[in-house]
């Protein structure tokens, strides 16, 4: 496309048969890339409206959700002519991360509760008791 702006630009101070062999462009490559230029743009009102939406939702929508709301709003387009609008235009959705869950059941053995809640002892180094705490500081558990 730069070949082909660069011979459209010289065109008028030298031949345009001189500038295709500079640029080693064939002449129908050149006249094909000169009328892509020319037509308006079949989907700029879907674009306008896509980039409306994604903006009025923050980010956070990605294509599928976009192309939802654009079919609530009457354009009925594929899901994936909208993938590749957004594409175009530059505009990704934010990926929600998900939730660390570490819970897997009940894993390995359980010792079994001697104490009963009571706590109080008779005498020094009679009972021992633990307990596990687990804090979040900056995204990093910390026990």
């Amino acid at each position: 496309q730069e070949k082909v702006r660069a011979v459209d630009e010289l065109r008028l101070d030298f031949p345009l048969q001189a500038l295709l062999i500079v640029a080693k462009l064939k002449k129908s490559t050149y006249y094909y890339h000169l009328q892509k230029w020319v037509k308006p743009d079949k989907c700029q009102a879907i674009k306008e409206r896509i980039q409306t939406l994604f903006h009025y939702h923050k980010g956070r929508y990605g294509y599928r959700r976009i192309c939802l709301a654009l079919r609530n709003e009457g354009f009925f387009i594929n899901h994936k002519t909208v993938q590749r609008l957004m594409q175009e235009l530059g505009l990704k959705g934010t990926v929600r991360p998900k939730k660390y869950r570490s819970y897997k059941g009940t894993v390995g053995y359980v010792a079994e509760n001697v104490i009963q809640r009571d706590f109080e002892a008779t005498a020094p180094n009679q009972k021992w008791v633990t307990d596990v705490t687990e804090f979040k500081i900056n995204g990093q558990k910390i026990y």
